[in-house]
């Protein structure tokens, strides 16, 4: 079995699963999502100068920045695979939608998936209004982004004024989500398939409370109900395995602040004796049949 890992760099995840594949007997190479070139109508796809089609099965684990030409080009290399059947985990369609912030909110919120009250618009008034009617108190997040970069609390409204001045001037749509007191403690829960894999609990030194922004994992059990809601996520994203983010507020309400389609584990991985990277390449193997 020859599978292909699409990443921009050889970082510890994906050496993870590489080392992880190698064990099973599987032949690994690491593909450039920079480097894709499709001809038609033959259907010829390369990565440099290797023939993709050569591959039986495709892990996705980066979509780097780009201009939008490039990022629907990557989008569109992997679209064309699933479209000649074969298998990539996670489908390019959750690649897709989850990097996409609204289009996540808006599908947890039509299925009854509680999640922070949140407004999206273009125009700095409609900003300044929303934030108070927010209560004067939200996180401002860029549509596309993940480990916690880019993400800025305001609680005023001259630091609103000033932010949202500087985001207008770089043309950027306005995501506000209102700020769920949280104990600065979240929780991080990785479902594959049909099974949770792990938990964590991420204490941060402040309202962050990713790993990478210098919060610390603690081992933890989900309760039913978060249970239920990561399964039924997966369900309806139609995902093979996701990196769930929950929030309990001071009240005790669970909401929902993000879902990871690439989801990073290192930090989850010193909590748990489970091996993360397995139960990913029992994604790809599901699909295969192996």
């Amino acid at each position: 079995m020859k599978l292909a890992i699409v990443s921009s760099g050889k970082g510890w995840q994906s050496e993870e699963l590489k080392n992880a594949a190698l064990e099973r007997g599987w032949q690994v190479e690491f593909l450039s999502p920079r480097a894709f070139s499709i001809a038609l109508p033959d259907f010829e796809i390369r990565n440099a100068d290797l023939n993709v089609l050569d591959y039986d099965a495709f892990l996705i684990r980066s979509i780097p920045h780009g201009s939008l030409e490039q990022i629907v080009f990557r989008l569109d290399s992997l679209y064309l695979l699933e479209m000649l059947n074969k298998p990539v985990v996670n489908p390019p369609f959750v690649v897709e939608k989850t990097v996409d912030k609204l289009y996540t909110s808006m599908l947890l919120s039509r299925n009854g998936i509680p999640t922070p009250k949140t407004v999206v618009v273009e125009r700095f008034s409609d900003a300044m209004f929303y934030f108070k009617a927010l209560g004067g108190d939200v996180v401002v997040k860029p549509l596309f982004g993940s480990n916690g970069l880019g993400l800025i609390r305001v609680d005023n409204e001259d630091l609103a004024h000033r932010i949202f001045r500087v985001l207008e001037l770089g043309r950027y749509v306005f995501y506000l989500q209102e700020f769920i007191p949280h104990n600065n403690e979240d929780i991080r829960v990785f479902v594959a398939g049909d099974s949770i894999v792990s938990a964590m609990l991420r204490k941060g030194t402040s309202w962050k409370t990713n790993i990478c922004q210098g919060a610390s994992p603690l081992p933890f059990d989900p309760p039913g109900e978060m249970r239920e809601i990561c399964h039924f996520v997966l369900k309806l994203l139609g995902a093979d395995y996701l990196g769930i983010d929950l929030v309990f507020s001071e009240d005790g309400e669970l909401y929902v602040i993000e879902v990871n389609g690439i989801p990073g584990w290192r930090g989850l991985q010193s909590v748990t004796k489970t091996r993360i990277a397995d139960a990913i390449l029992d994604c790809v193997a599901r699909k295969l049949s192996l």
